[in-house]
C-alpha cells in the first residue's frame, strides 16, 4: 500500500510543544497513521507562506503554531494552481482557530484526532485579495494582537493579551469616517472599529456569534461607533451573557461580500489573524473564496458545518 506524503509546518518560536524532542514523536504518530512526513520549521515571517506555495504536491500540509502561522499556510495554498488539503493544530497563545475547530492542549491527541478526521470543504475571507482564516478588522484593540510583545506572551500567555489591552483602552479612542456597501445598503458614518469574522471564537471569547457556519457563504460584519470609555466596559460587560448583534450602538450584517472605504488612512493597519496587514490603503474589498479543504477533527464539524459532505 502506498504512503501518503504529509508536510508539517511549524514555527518553532510558537511554544515548548514544538521543541525537537516532541517534534520527533509527532514524526512517529504521523508514520503510524501511514504518513511519509517531511518537517520544515519556518525561519522568519512570511517563510510558511513560502513553503506552501512552492511544495510539491502532497495529500496533507499540516500548519502548527499560531493563528498567524495558519494564515501564512492558507496564505501560500490560496497562491498554489493545485491547492493542497490543509489543517492547523495550534501552539499559539489564544488558539480561537483551535478550539472552534476541537482541538485541546494536549499536542499529540490532537495530532491523533486530526489524522482520525475528515477533510470539510470550508469558506476562507479574502481582503483585498489576501486570505484571512478567522477574523479581520481595524480601530480601537485591534492592533493589541499584533503589537503585544512576543516575550511578554511567552512570559505571561493571555495576560499579555490584557496588559496591552489596558494600555489602548487609556488611550483616546478615534473615530473614522467610513462609508460601507453591503447587502445592497451604503451607509456612511463614523466608527471605532469594525470586524469580520468567520468563527464563533474570538479573542478567547466562545460564543462570540451564535451559530456560526464555516461553509454557508456568509461572514459575520460588525461596526461600532462607541467612543466613550464607559460605552467600551459596559460592552465587555455583556459579551458574555448577551447577543453581541442585538447591542445598541452596533452595526451587525451577514454578508458574503462588503464593500469599505476611508476618507482617511486608518492610524493602525489592519489586522489579519492577530497579525499585520501589510499596509493601509482608503479601499478594502472583503469577500468570500468557498471550498477550500480542510482536515479536521470529528468532534465540532455538525456544529459548525452545515453540509454532510467530505472529501
Amino acid at each position: 500500500m502506498k504512503k501518503k506524503t504529509c508536510a508539517v509546518i511549524y514555527n518553532p518560536n510558537s511554544g515548548h510543544t514544538l521543541k525537537p524532542r516532541y517534534i520527533k514523536e509527532y514524526k512517529k504518530i504521523l508514520i503510524k497513521y501511514g504518513y511519509e512526513p517531511k518537517i520544515i520549521g519556518t525561519e522568519y515571517a512570511g517563510h510558511a507562506k513560502e513553503i506552501v506555495s512552492h511544495l510539491d504536491s502532497v495529500d496533507l500540509v499540516i500548519s502548527m503554531g499560531g493563528d498567524g502561522t495558519f494564515n501564512e499556510v492558507m496564505s501560500g495554498n490560496i497562491e498554489r494552481k493545485k491547492r493542497l488539503v490543509l489543517a492547523h493544530i495550534p501552539v499559539g497563545t489564544t488558539n480561537d482557530i483551535g478550539v472552534m475547530f476541537g482541538y485541546g492542549k494536549d499536542m499529540k491527541q490532537n495530532l491523533r484526532n486530526l489524522l482520525n478526521g475528515v477533510v470539510k470543504g470550508m469558506d476562507v475571507c479574502m481582503i483585498n485579495g489576501r486570505p484571512f482564516v478567522y477574523v479581520a478588522g481595524f480601530g480601537k484593540f485591534l492592533n493589541v494582537a499584533y503589537e503585544t510583545p512576543r516575550a511578554l506572551k511567552k512570559k505571561y500567555g493571555k495576560i499579555a493579551y490584557l496588559i496591552e489591552g489596558f494600555k489602548d483602552f487609556l488611550r483616546p479612542t478615534k473615530l473614522y469616517k467610513v462609508t460601507y456597501k453591503v447587502n445592497g445598503i451604503e451607509k456612511t458614518g463614523y466608527y471605532s472599529f469594525m470586524l469580520i469574522s468567520n468563527a464563533n471564537r474570538i479573542a478567547g471569547i466562545n460564543n462570540f456569534y451564535r451559530d456560526i457556519k464555516l461553509d454557508d457563504n456568509q461572514f459575520e460584519v460588525l461596526f461600532c461607533n462607541f467612543k466613550r470609555r464607559i460605552d467600551i466596559l459596559r460592552t465587555f460587560s455583556v459579551l458574555l451573557t448577551t447577543d453581541i448583534t442585538k447591542v445598541s450602538g452596533f452595526e451587525f450584517y451577514r454578508t458574503n461580500k462588503i464593500e469599505v472605504d476611508f476618507e482617511e488612512y486608518p492610524k493602525k493597519v489592519w489586522c489579519v489573524d492577530g497579525e499585520k496587514l501589510d499596509r493601509a490603503v482608503l479601499k478594502y474589498l472583503i469577500e468570500n473564496e468557498q471550498n477550500i479543504k480542510i482536515m479536521l477533527p470529528k468532534k465540532n464539524v455538525d456544529k459548525i458545518f452545515v453540509s454532510k459532505k467530505t472529501f
